[in-house]
């Protein structure tokens, strides 16, 4: 395997990570759910416009941890044969086409796509935070209480999303999947992480995974870039610095990695200065479930030739 720009690929298979874990993590998470369970979903299924004869396509509706109307894009098979496919976006991307979740449809699968509260989807984020929010998703919350931190909501967004659908006429609670590209990746691990039920999880150059390491590494490169840009305007001494890092660790989804049961398949390109490889590996080295991992020496944080091809088998045996 050839050198990366990041360390050397036998270094990777072994790193740790560096971003703080906070002592009251597993704490922290307890609570979160107990939040969730307390907030009734609430839940809505509105037929969409778009519609195909084998799968009745819908806008899913419910209500997220303080209150938000979250979206997700729904397809139910005609014939359902009990598997179902979570699909998690990009960073401040949306849910996708609906003829991109066919394939699935198709197998008789029902399949959710999630649109992140506050990005480019139908979903509202109805939050206020005191302190930094500038043009930044990654870092919202970070200078008010750890409970307010976004990606904690989202966390719990996709945790929804996936009880929800595990609920569902004609799905088998016992054979969900769970997918995405880069914030997709992510949020596939915390999902996985917080709901134990997810059968498989296959995560692609997964974002928010060990964010000191991607700071240390100084890209300059988005969206890792918005904490020096958060230092650079908020804390230009860096007095702040460990108190940061230990804050975020609530949402670092390594932290989140010994919890996960679902066989995990993670994809990696080397080359990817979005989302250094270091990171990825910081969270798969943690993983005590069946893992494995897809490598592309070659790339950086680009579509990856078969992987949508290598998730589909994968995820065609749920």
């Amino acid at each position: 395997m050839p050198l990366t720009f990041d360390m050397p690929f036998d270094d990777l298979l072994t790193y740790q990570g560096s971003t703080p874990r906070p002592d009251d993590f597993d704490e922290y998470w307890t609570r979160a759910l107990a939040d969730l369970a307390n907030q009734p979903a609430e839940v809505e299924i509105v037929p969409a416009e778009f519609q195909t004869p084998f799968a009745r396509c819908s806008h899913l509706w419910f209500t997220g941890t303080g209150g938000a109307r979250v979206h997700a894009k729904l397809l139910q098979p005609v014939t359902p044969v009990g598997p179902a496919v979570l699909e998690f976006h990009g960073y401040r991307g949306f849910s996708g086409d609906w003829v991109s979740k066919l394939p699935y449809a198709a197998l008789g699968h029902t399949v959710a796509s999630l649109d992140m509260r506050g990005q480019g989807g139908l979903s509202i984020d109805e939050i206020p935070v005191a302190g930094w929010a500038m043009a930044s998703y990654l870092l919202r919350g970070i200078d008010d209480v750890p409970d307010n931190l976004l990606y904690r909501h989202l966390y719990l967004d996709a945790a929804r999303l996936a009880q929800i659908v595990m609920g569902l006429d004609g799905v088998d609670p016992d054979r969900v999947g769970a997918t995405g590209y880069s914030q997709g990746g992510g949020l596939t691990l915390a999902c996985a992480a917080l709901v134990p039920g997810v059968k498989i999880a296959a995560p692609v150059y997964p974002f928010l995974s060990d964010y000191r390491r991607a700071w240390h590494l100084n890209l300059e490169k988005g969206p890792y870039d918005e904490i020096s840009e958060y230092f650079r305007r908020r804390d230009p001494l860096h007095r702040r610095e460990q108190e940061v890092f230990t804050r975020l660790g609530y949402v670092d989804v390594q932290n989140f990695a010994p919890r996960v049961r679902a066989r995990t398949v993670l994809t990696v390109s080397l080359n990817d200065r979005t989302c250094p490889p270091s990171t990825q590996f910081a969270a798969y080295n943690k993983l005590t479930c069946e893992k494995s991992y897809r490598v592309y020496p070659d790339f950086g944080h680009d579509r990856l030739p078969g992987t949508d091809d290598e998730i589909y088998s994968l995820l065609s045996t749920l």
